[in-house]
C-alpha cells in the first residue's frame, strides 16, 4: 500500500471566464472542483495506474468530508485526521480571452501542537501497513519546519521507505531525518547547498552533497529537460520526448507517484525512473491535475531514454 500525505489539503477550484476583470462583475464560464493538496496530485495518478492507495493528512468541516467524497471515484481510501474548522479552498481563475491565470489560496486552518501530537499517533498506525510513504507539500498554519522532520523519523523508525517533496525550511529541516529519497528543483538543490547549479556537472555535484548526507536517492527535476538521480547505484539521467503539453500543473506530483510506484514494486532505480517520467509526461497531456491515462504512458514508456552517467 502507497500512504500519501497531505497536512495542508483543499478543494481546488478552477474558473474559466472571458476577460477577467479586476473590481467588475466576472461571469464564470466553465468550473470544476477537485480535491487538492500535492500529496492528492500524488495520490490520483498512483491510483489509476493500479496501486492500492491510502490519503491521510488533516481535514476539516462540510469541505473537509468532500475532499474524502472526491477521491472515492479514484479507489483512494481516505484515513484523515479530522478537525473542527473547514479546509480551505484554493481558487484559480483562468482568463481563456487573455490567456492569463490568477490564484488566490486561502491559509486554512490552524493546527496545535496538540492536534500534530495527536495526528503522529494516528499516522503511526497508517505507516505500519504501509510499503511506500510519500508526504508532499506545505503545512498548515500552526506548524513549523520540525513537522515533515517528525514524521519522516516515523517511518525510519518502522523501517518504511519514505519520499519527501516539499520545499524551504520544511525540506531543509526534513532530509535531517533522512528521507530515503527527494525531488528538488534546481532553486531547491541550490538551497540545500550553497552551489549556483549553473552547468550539468554542477548540479550532479549539489545533488551528491545531499546524497552523501543520507539521502539515499535525490532525483532532480529539469522540467522539460527530462531529470537526473543520483543514488548508490550511480547517477542516471531521463530524457523525456517532445510532447504537446495541456496542463504541465502536478507533472512533478506524478512524477512521484511514478517514483513510489517504483519504490513499492522493488524495481531498479533505472526502471524507476523511466516509469515516473512516463507517468510525468503522460499526465502533460491531460487537463486535469494529477491524471493520466494509461494508454499515452504505456505510448510514452519506451520512447524514455535513460542513460548512466556514472
Amino acid at each position: 500500500m502507497i500512504l500519501t500525505v497531505t497536512l495542508n489539503a483543499a478543494i481546488d477550484k478552477r474558473y474559466v471566464v472571458d476577460g477577467f476583470q479586476v473590481g467588475e462583475v466576472n461571469r464564470v464560464r466553465e468550473c470544476a472542483y477537485t480535491p487538492g493538496g500535492k500529496g492528492l496530485n500524488v495520490s490520483k495518478p498512483a491510483a489509476v495506474a493500479g496501486a492500492e492507495v491510502t490519503a491521510t493528512g488533516f481535514v476539516g468541516g462540510h469541505a473537509g468530508h468532500y475532499i474524502e467524497d472526491a477521491l472515492k471515484p479514484f479507489g483512494i481510501k481516505s484515513d484523515f485526521y479530522h478537525m473542527e474548522q473547514e479546509s480551505r479552498s484554493c481558487i484559480n481563475i483562468w482568463d481563456e480571452k487573455n490567456h492569463v491565470q490568477t490564484e488566490f489560496l486561502e491559509p486554512g486552518f490552524t493546527v496545535t501542537e496538540e492536534d500534530f501530537a495527536r495526528f503522529e499517533e494516528h499516522f503511526s498506525g497508517l505507516v505500519r501497513r504501509a510499503d511506500v510513504i510519500a508526504m508532499s507539500g506545505s503545512v498548515p498554519r500552526g506548524l513549523d519546519g520540525t513537522a515533515y522532520q517528525r514524521l519522516v523519523k516515523i517511518c525510519r523508525d518502522a523501517g518504511k521507505k519514505v519520499i519527501l517533496d516539499t520545499s524551504g525550511k520544511l525540506l531543509e529541516m526534513g532530509i535531517e531525518a533522512k528521507p530515503t529519497m527527494i525531488k528538488p528543483n534546481l532553486d531547491e538543490i541550490r538551497m540545500l547547498t550553497g552551489k549556483q547549479c549553473d552547468h550539468m556537472e554542477d548540479m550532479i555535484e549539489a545533488a551528491k552533497v545531499v546524497h552523501e548526507k543520507g539521502v539515499e536517492i535525490v532525483a532532480v527535476s529539469l522540467g522539460g529537460e527530462g531529470s537526473f538521480v543520483v543514488c548508490k547505484d550511480g547517477i542516471f539521467r531521463a530524457r523525456v520526448p517532445k510532447i504537446d503539453a495541456v496542463n504541465t500543473v502536478g507533472c512533478g506530483d506524478s512524477m512521484i507517484a511514478g517514483f513510489a510506484l517504483g519504490l513499492s514494486e522493488g524495481l531498479s532505480v533505472e526502471e524507476t525512473l523511466r516509469k515516473a517520467s512516463a507517468i510525468s509526461a503522460a499526465a502533460a497531456l491531460r487537463e486535469e491535475t494529477g491524471f493520466f491515462v494509461k494508454e499515452d504512458m504505456e505510448r510514452i514508456l519506451p520512447q524514455i531514454e535513460i542513460e548512466k552517467i556514472s
